[in-house]
């Protein structure tokens, strides 16, 4: 008798965490006068985009950490119906960088596996929301982290060389130094609590774990379809504009 297929997918997760808590350096001017995820994008703050993106897949709450010009956030969140309840993780002593921060974040985020997302990017869904085209992709037997990828082709304002490689599988690998690769990561993934296993309370990047589950073959990538904008910088902001006024 032939091996029944494993079960894939999962419902999408109620609760996902939200990083806007760095410096914004890139975003410079426009950051001198507030955080990254308050800055403003054809009207709507970057971070009011990043909740309804949220919200269209079906996500209930958010924790969103915040550091720099960390009350503007607060006041900002207090002052809006976003459709979510909103818990706070607060990095105002100590800026703990996208790793730590969601480590630090973890025992409000009473989900396994979570949703992240990055308060940089702009998102336009596709036939599915992106949060349910990760849940609906998720094997936890494989997977302990699934990144929400673009083609470099249709990464919107990006300027970069691209991130990843991906398997026929869907396991991604690392862009070798000086080389291009074909998928750019959109600031949006789904992690397993595994992950941070053994970690201790301190600034780290993703990458670090990011690198660890590629090594062990558990990284993995699904294709965006709709379309992703890259609003990393000022610069790209009219850009990104320009672009929306189109649609």
């Amino acid at each position: 008798m032939a091996a029944r297929p494993r079960e894939t997918g999962i419902p999408v997760p109620e609760v996902a965490m939200v990083l806007a808590a760095g410096l914004g350096r890139r975003m410079r001017p426009l950051t001198a006068t507030r955080p990254k995820p308050l800055v403003e994008v054809a009207g709507r703050t970057l971070l009011d985009r990043a909740l309804a993106t949220l919200r269209a897949g079906g996500v209930r709450r958010a924790v969103v950490n915040v550091h720099y010009m960390a009350d503007r956030i607060e006041s900002h969140l207090a002052a809006r119906d976003t459709g979510l309840a909103i818990a706070i993780s607060d990095e105002r002593e100590r800026l703990l960088e996208t790793g730590g921060g969601i480590l630090k974040a973890l025992p409000l985020i009473d989900a396994d596996p979570f949703l992240a997302i990055n308060a940089d990017n702009i998102w336009i869904d596709g036939p599915l929301p992106a949060a349910r085209l990760l849940a609906d992709r998720w094997d936890d037997a494989v997977m302990d982290a699934l990144l929400l990828v673009v083609p470099l082709a249709r990464a919107s304002c990006h300027t970069g060389p691209g991130d990843f490689h991906m398997d026929p599988f869907g396991r991604l690998s690392r862009r070798r130094p000086g080389r291009i690769a074909p998928f750019v990561f959109t600031g949006f993934q789904l992690l397993s609590k595994r992950l941070f296993a053994g970690q201790e309370l301190r600034p780290f990047s993703m990458n670090l774990l990011w690198d660890r589950a590629a090594a062990a073959g558990r990284l993995y990538g699904v294709v965006h379809q709709g379309l992703w904008f890259d609003v990393g910088s000022a610069a790209a902001v009219a850009r990104a504009e320009a672009l929306l006024d189109r649609l």
